[in-house]
Order: C-alpha cells, then structure tokens, then sequence
C-alpha cells in the first residue's frame, strides 16, 4: 500500500468521523427533531460533507437506534419516550462499572490528560451556564473511559447507551441538572485519576443512580 493510498483512507475515516460527531450532536441536542423525517440529501447539504462519511454516518446511528432507514419513505430520527430513559441506564449501570475500574486500573500519564482536561471543560460548563459545552464534555469523558478502559468490547456496549442517555438528558433535565450532573462526573473523573479502582466503580454506579432518579423523574411527567 503506498503513502498516497494511505493518506486518501485516513482522510476519508476522518471525514467519516466528522460526519458522524456531527449528526450525533444534531440527534443529541434535538435539532433534528424525535420523529423527524429526513433524507440522504438534505443530511448532505446540512453537513457538508460527502455522501459516503454521510451514509456511514447514517449507518452507525441506524445499528444504535437513533435513526431508521426506511426505503422510499426517507429516515426517521428515533422517537424519544420517556419511559426508555430508565431502560437506557438500567442497561448502562452494569459496563459503566466495568469501564470506569478499568480505566482506574489501566490509566496512563496520556490518558490522564484527557480525563484532567474533561473535568476543568465540565466545571467552566457548569460556571457559564453551558449547557451544550457540558455535552461535549460528557462525550469527551465517554470517549476517554473507552481509550484508558482498554476494554473495546464493553466500549462497543457502552457507547450508543452513553448516546442515548445525552439526549433523554438534554430533552428532561439540562434546564435544572447541570451542576449536579457536572459534580457527579467530577467525582468520577477524581476517583480514576487517583487510581481507585473500587472507588470509580462506586462513583460511577452512583452516577448511575443519580440518572435513574431523573429518568423516574420524566417517566412520571
């Protein structure tokens, strides 16, 4: 395989990347709206992008249940039920623990970086009100207790659950939840740096916890 063709393949897995953060955080964030009805093209435009990082784009979310695929009729952004939320962490409570000892066992100086990095974006979320910065800073730490957990199969688990659980929370709880949200993640982010393995399992169950309670919440709305 020459440079060239190497360098057309990374280009095209960044643009991929690109493509799927992007209509992630759309999805997220409700800017396409549950039960919306979309297609191919307008993704494109909205995106800038290329059809194929689009299509595999529109792929990953359709395996994560974000989006459906529907021939001829055009592809329908996820419904959102409330009742789903407590599915959604009753799902995750379990590979959260898992990732989060991991990542506790496993932590490197290159890793540590990124969790440090991830609670200071967390903290001037919550002082600026921010509430979309705290999402990108929720996926940041998501993103690293997949890299330091060295666990790719309970990643693979744990990130369309993760996904999910960010757009129940944007939809029923960002107006009021973001600097309790914001200090429980903190205390996870604390108890890995420190390389406490039973104390990260024991933040994150928490967290964990803490999700549920506001799930309960919006399934009683």
């Amino acid at each position: 395989m020459d440079a060239l063709t190497t360098e057309r393949e990374q280009t095209a897995e960044l643009a991929s990347a690109r493509a799927y953060r992007v209509l992630e955080k759309l999805i997220v964030t409700l800017e396409l709206a549950p039960g919306a009805v979309v297609t191919e093209r307008v993704l494109i435009e909205r995106l800038s992008l290329g059809r194929t990082p689009v299509r595999e784009a529109i792929q990953r979310l359709t395996w994560e249940g974000l989006l459906e695929v529907r021939p001829r009729a055009g592809i329908v952004v996820a419904p959102l039920n409330a009742g789903d939320w407590l599915r959604v962490i009753d799902a995750r409570r379990g590979v959260e623990m898992v990732l989060a000892r991991s990542a506790a066992r496993f932590l490197t100086d290159e890793t540590a970086v990124h969790f440090q990095a991830t609670g200071v974006a967390m903290h001037e979320a919550v002082i600026a009100k921010d509430v979309l910065g705290f999402l990108e800073a929720d996926k940041s730490l998501d993103e690293a207790l997949a890299r330091a957990a060295d666990n790719s199969f309970a990643a693979r688990v744990a990130a369309p659950l993760q996904t999910h659980s960010r757009r129940f929370w944007y939809r029923f709880q960002s107006g009021t939840g973001l600097a309790e949200s914001a200090a429980n993640h903190v205390a996870l982010i604390r108890a890995i740096l420190e390389k406490d393995e039973d104390q990260a399992g024991e933040q994150a169950d928490r967290l964990m916890s803490l999700l549920r309670l506001h799930a309960q919440a919006a399934a009683m709305r």
